[in-house]
């Protein structure tokens, strides 16, 4: 929804490289990134073919999934202000890519001809927007101290297509490069190399219609997500709040009909006021209290996942004897 220039770099790309792969490997040729055609023959159409088609399904692959995540740029920001971005790191990263391989060439005296094909350098330029404005929330923990965040499989499928090839690392560079160019409006490089407002008209009237999707109707925001997938994480987690609610209220009602109606302030004193004086007052002395039931970690999470604070989850598990459900049923209650 409202990415319709994501949807098209996803889709036709991706099928033209299938088709290359599979039924027209003669053509793969003119769509080779051949630098040494391109600097001695002046085969500028190279540029264009070899820097927008993938000939390896790996990097295929791993693009179009950075492509699929990358599209909340174009969410916020809009078409025109996203193609602006591509096309200007798109012409940045051809630049860059010539400069690297002289320099490469010059230091460790390596010869590059060809480099992989695809649109792989403004891939790699989003990575600069997308660390320096997307918020990092994390998600879990493994080993209880390396984080998962929302952002670490994108970071993860950006180091496999950075290791899918040996001169890859020079369109990771250069496509990092130009986007730190662009992103921070060195030498106004954003005011020059941007999509004219005519162009993107014409390209909303014939293309758009083509590749837009309509707004998902089922699907209804919950919380303060900023963008749409967290918002999703939210739903699911609220989702499954709901379903555990639902679940402790069947139960509870199940136990109702085997057993009648319970009066549960007769089984456990008032949580909520165990801290007023008069309740103090009354309490049992101290030497006819029975010593304290050992509680389970894990139960206290989970009312504590319910929304119950860790004070009441202790107490009511004590009070019930570890008995997760009947703890549950008096915490809704009260």
């Amino acid at each position: 929804d409202k990415a319709p220039l994501s949807k098209s770099l996803l889709l036709v790309p991706s099928a033209i490289s299938i088709l290359l792969t599979l039924l027209f490997q003669h053509y793969q040729k003119f769509f080779t990134y051949n630098l040494q055609a391109v600097k001695e023959d002046f085969q500028i159409w190279r540029l264009v073919c070899g820097r927008t088609i993938c000939l390896d399904l790996k990097d295929t692959f791993c693009s179009s999934l950075l492509i699929y995540n990358f599209r909340i740029f174009e969410r916020r920001y809009g078409s025109r202000k996203f193609s602006s971005f591509l096309l200007g790191a798109w012409m940045l990263s051809a630049l860059f890519d010539l400069l690297l391989v002289e320099i490469t060439q010059y230091i460790f005296g390596i010869t590059i001809n060809s480099l992989p094909s695809g649109f792989l350098g403004p891939v790699f330029a989003l990575f600069v927007p997308f660390y320096s404005s997307i918020p990092r929330v994390q998600v879990t923990q493994v080993l209880g101290h390396f984080s998962i965040t929302n952002k670490s499989l994108v970071y993860i499928l950006g180091l496999q297509l950075l290791t899918s090839g040996s001169y890859i690392w020079i369109l990771a560079l250069s496509g990092l490069l130009s986007g730190i160019c662009y992103n921070s409006s060195i030498l106004k490089v954003h005011r020059i190399l941007c999509v004219p407002r005519w162009v993107a008209k014409i390209f909303s009237w014939t293309l758009e219609p083509v590749f837009s999707s309509a707004e998902p109707t089922n699907e209804v925001r919950v919380g303060m997500g900023a963008t749409v997938d967290i918002q999703r994480q939210q739903r699911m987690e609220l989702l499954d709040r709901q379903i555990m609610m639902s679940q402790v209220a069947q139960m509870r009602r199940q136990r109702q009909q085997q057993g009648g109606m319970i009066n549960w302030n007769r089984l456990f004193p008032p949580l909520r006021h165990r801290h007023n004086a008069n309740y103090q007052d009354h309490r049992p002395s101290e030497q006819g209290i029975p010593p304290p039931t050992e509680v389970s970690e894990e139960q206290v999470a989970r009312l504590m996942e319910m929304g119950f604070s860790r004070g009441d989850a202790l107490e009511a598990l004590r009070a019930s004897n570890n008995d997760l459900n009947v703890a549950t049923n008096f915490l809704l209650q009260h």
